[in-house]
């Protein structure tokens, strides 16, 4: 969608409160520091600067500026038609988990440098690992079934001092596995975060995307250009999220000792239902829904831990309260 007036849209109400993007895009400020985005600036009908949200070099360029106003990273980049992900939306996950890792704490947010966070899918672009260790100074595990998004991945860590001693990637060797394979022996996550394939076929990918397209740039789009890109394996598998998220659910009961919460996104409401019997079914001990919402989109985090009361006592006092 394109940008509206300043009247129509000053802020996103519906960001968390903490989020760096709930105003309109400053691309004044936006440009100036990263002049790449100038190209890409044009007035809509309101007379405001705006750019084409249908174009995905613009967003591509829109993305590296946020990057480097808000999280400091000089140098990202990645590969043609890996996933360009949405940031304001990918630091409301953040901020949303790191809320519940505060009310699971007697109401403090734990120590940044004690809290380590695996991404789950962490794509070429690295945003999460981004946003989480500069906004709470959290250490990351990000794992992908594809090694040029690790490479890229990586490529993004280097390239910036402040991600190396807070980002590790690793390869998942088995595209079935999800946990296992990652999480190493005698390993302790604190939480895990992940946005999970969408659609459950390439063809269902395609349709969704046209008429996002479409509604972006508001005419009828039947062969889409990806806005915001993506790779096979970023955005469709079989069975879709559905499926994806009931398998996450039934493989992380491997890991209840090693892991406080385990959570992912959830972007169709009716898929609530199969999670929450997927979850019943594994003995979650706990289940927690957070409602998310950006613009006309609503979403949601789903997040479960299976410790008791005791042990997630002793989980913090030995991890997140020590001296």
């Amino acid at each position: 969608m394109f940008q509206k007036s300043k009247e129509q849209a000053p802020e996103k109400p519906k960001l968390h409160p903490r989020n760096q993007h709930r105003e309109r895009y400053d691309l004044k400020l936006l440009t100036e520091r990263s002049p790449v985005l100038a190209p890409f600036v044009t007035l809509n009908i309101h007379n405001d600067e705006t750019i084409d949200f249908a174009n995905p070099a613009a967003v591509k360029m829109l993305n590296k500026a946020l990057l480097k106003q808000y999280y400091g990273i000089d140098h990202w980049d990645i590969p043609a038609k890996y996933l360009i992900p949405p940031i304001p939306g990918r630091a409301d996950y953040i901020h949303h988990i790191a809320d519940l890792l505060c009310a699971s704490n007697y109401g403090k947010m734990p120590p940044g440098n004690k809290v380590t966070c695996l991404d789950v899918g962490v794509g070429a672009n690295c945003v999460y690992p981004i946003i989480g260790s500069r906004e709470y100074g959290w250490s990351f595990i990000g794992s992908d079934i594809d090694p040029v998004a690790l490479e890229s991945a990586n490529k993004i860590i280097e390239d910036n001092p402040f991600l190396k001693e807070a980002v590790t990637c690793r390869l998942q060797p088995n595209p079935m596995d999800i946990f296992y394979g990652v999480i190493q022996k005698d390993e302790y996550i604190d939480v895990t975060i992940c946005n999970p394939p969408f659609h459950a076929s390439m063809a269902e990918a395609t349709f969704g995307t046209a008429r996002k397209v479409s509604n972006l740039s508001r005419k009828k789009v039947t062969k889409p250009v990806l806005n915001f890109g993506g790779q096979d394996g970023e955005l469709w598998c079989e069975g879709g999220e559905a499926k994806f998220v009931g398998n996450m659910i039934r493989q992380s009961r491997q890991f209840t000792n090693s892991v406080f919460w385990f959570s992912t996104l959830i972007s169709k409401q009716t898929h609530l239902k199969g999670a929450y019997e997927a979850l019943a079914k594994a003995n979650a001990v706990t289940v927690k829904t957070i409602p998310m919402g950006q613009g006309n989109k609503t979403s949601r985090i789903i997040a479960w831990t299976f410790l008791t009361k005791e042990e997630q006592k002793l989980w913090r006092d030995t991890r997140w309260n020590t001296f």
